[in-house]
């Protein structure tokens, strides 16, 4: 039933129906389903709405767990496969346009969604510190835009950007370098 509502969202948006106009009562129609099944699953659009984005997009990244800069690089090609994705769908464009355009429909993808990536970004670069792979003396939230920041730039701000295999490994060599601590630099 969950794929089902799902799909009718699907189908609404890529019908030309704006985020606006969805309402639980035509997504239920769509969907054949009752309003209350909705309901149980979600609390109101926005949530359904964020799922939908979620679904649309690469599942999240399983860390390799073998070094900080391997998970940074793993979590950055995660970002660089949906800045790709998002440019080759039409849908996915249309949805992330429109919900920049809703307050409520992007407070809950950033709750949803952005929030726990940065907590995990955040939790990676804390244990980088503690290993003493990277400077203590800059604040990790900093570190944290430095590494994800060209990379959003470029998918985001920059649709017609390059964004060629290896960009990940790039981007975190690089901030890494300026990263280390002075005694582990290379000379």
């Amino acid at each position: 039933m969950e794929r089902s509502i799902l799909e009718g969202v699907v189908k609404l948006l890529e019908d030309g129906v704006p985020l606006s106009e969805l309402s639980i009562e035509r997504i239920a129609r769509t969907a054949g389903v009752g309003k209350a099944a909705i309901y149980r699953r979600w609390s109101g659009k926005e949530e359904l709405f964020v799922d939908v984005v979620r679904a649309a997009e690469p599942a999240d990244v399983t860390l390799p767990g073998t070094s900080m800069r391997d998970d940074l690089v793993a979590l950055l090609e995660q970002l660089r496969q949906r800045g790709l994705l998002r440019r080759s769908s039409a849908l996915l464009h249309n949805v992330h346009a429109q919900m920049k355009s809703s307050p409520k429909v992007w407070s809950a993808y950033h709750a949803i969604v952005v929030a726990p990536r940065r907590r995990l970004q955040i939790e990676i670069l804390r244990r980088g510190q503690e290993n003493g792979e990277l400077r203590a003396d800059i604040d990790v939230e900093l570190m944290n835009d430095m590494f994800v920041g060209p990379m959003l730039f470029r998918t985001l701000m920059q649709p017609d950007a390059d964004l060629p295999e290896g960009l990940s490994e790039q981007i975190v060599d690089t901030v890494l370098e300026g990263l280390r601590p002075v005694s582990s630099r290379v000379p």
